[in-house]
């Protein structure tokens, strides 16, 4: 079939272009940051607690995304929460002051929080329903997306000073990737997902978007596999949020690395996560996902711990590179297993995901504080590490006979 007919096919570039969107449209605002704060004359300190409002946002959502998944579903849930995102780009541009700015991004947070569980919803229903992998590859697609909206912000920067024009074009932008994902999501059709399994951790093989129909049943407690799912995603995040930002000051500071140097640390890091993502679901179906995981997260501690033991700036750079390459099937993989297990473990450990990401960089910084990066970045090693260890805990599904990969990204 062709991919115009292809159900799988068609799904997979709706469920992309939501990806494609949550990178696009965080990465758009936060290229602007240095023009927002001119703007509204803040202080460095008033920036981050602007930083921090989105963050706090995504975090205490999980209560909220829980509620709206059971009630709307996650096809309803991710067009809304996108149509909203591209709308909070406006209002971030019209800001009058600050504390409007503050709600703006709070409410950015949220609708992250929300569009991120419902889109991970969807690309897992869309493997179950096909029996073909494409997580890894849509998570691809959310780094695609930060990197376009990089791209749009520099031109829109050398082109004009104006905020408004840059965010409407992005809304444009927006819009269409809108118009693509709705022709293509999976309707929730499906049979409700059944709750939890029973804390021996046997997994329940059910499409993440087949969730209860509204009113159906409460949220419940999370069973011991949902709790190291979450456990999992917590180090994985801080791993991988920790390397994007500490990883050009280790170089600077602690290998020596020149001034021109220095950034090829971020740019190693995240070019091996988006290559890796792009051949992490061959890998899903040929060893399955616990196997990926597992040995990623090994490949990942022992790289980066090898190369803070050797220093310089050649192993670090070897090392941020297994890090990139290890930890970056990580959290689409522990999102596909949450999902099986319903709406509320998805939910849940997306919350955790997000935590992750908000705690890791201030951890690594703390631990820097007390000793020196180079400790700092050691924690980084334990954590990939630690999610060794909790995927060991984790009852994976095994690759299927039937189950493939596609030669290409979504």
């Amino acid at each position: 079939m062709t991919r115009l007919h292809d159900p799988f096919r068609r799904g997979q570039l709706a469920i992309a272009a939501l990806f494609l969107s949550l990178g696009f449209q965080y990465a758009t605002w936060a290229a602007r940051i240095p023009a927002i704060k001119a703007d509204l004359d803040l202080s460095a300190a008033e920036v981050g607690v602007l930083l921090m409002a989105a963050g706090v946002g995504a975090a205490v959502s999980f209560p909220a995304v829980a509620w709206l998944m059971r009630r709307m579903g996650s096809r309803r849930l991710a067009l809304l929460s996108q149509l909203g995102l591209a709308l909070l780009l406006l209002a971030l541009a019209a800001a009058p002051n600050y504390p409007v700015a503050l709600l703006v991004m709070c409410a950015d947070g949220v609708l992250v929080g929300c569009l991120n569980v419902a889109m991970n919803a969807q690309g897992a229903a869309l493997e179950t329903r096909h029996e073909r992998n494409t997580m890894a590859r849509l998570h691809a697609v959310f780094s695609a997306g930060s990197l376009l909206a990089a791209l749009l912000a520099s031109g829109m920067t050398a082109a004009t000073g104006s905020v408004a024009a840059h965010f409407g074009v992005a809304v444009v932008l927006l819009a269409a990737l809108g118009v693509t994902a709705r022709t293509g999501l999976l309707d929730e059709d499906a049979p409700a997902d059944r709750p939890d399994p029973a804390d021996d951790g046997a997994p329940a093989d059910v499409p993440a978007d087949a969730g209860p129909k509204p009113g159906r049943r409460r949220w419940t407690v999370p069973s011991r596999l949902t709790l190291w799912m979450c456990c999992a995603m917590v180090f994985g995040t801080v791993a991988e949020g920790a390397m994007n930002d500490w990883s050009a000051l280790y170089l600077k500071d602690i290998a020596e690395a020149s001034a021109e140097l220095a950034p090829l640390g971020i740019a190693v890091v995240s070019g091996m996560m988006v290559v890796a993502r792009l051949f992490a679901d061959g890998w899903r179906g040929r060893w399955g996902d616990g196997r990926v995981v597992l040995l990623g997260s090994a490949v990942a501690a022992a790289g980066l711990a090898v190369a803070l033991v050797s220093g310089g700036v050649a192993p670090a750079l070897a090392g941020f590179a297994c890090m990139g390459l290890g930890i970056a099937a990580v959290t689409p993989c522990v999102y596909a297993a949450a999902a099986r297990q319903g709406s509320d473990a998805l939910t849940l450990v997306a919350a955790m995901g997000t935590t992750g990401l908000l705690a890791g960089p201030p951890l690594i910084g703390f631990i820097a504080g007390a000793s020196n990066l180079a400790w700092g970045m050691g924690a980084v090693a334990a954590s990939a590490g630690a999610v060794a260890l909790c995927s060991t805990r984790i009852s994976w599904t095994e690759p299927a006979s039937v189950a493939q990969s596609e030669a290409t990204p979504a």
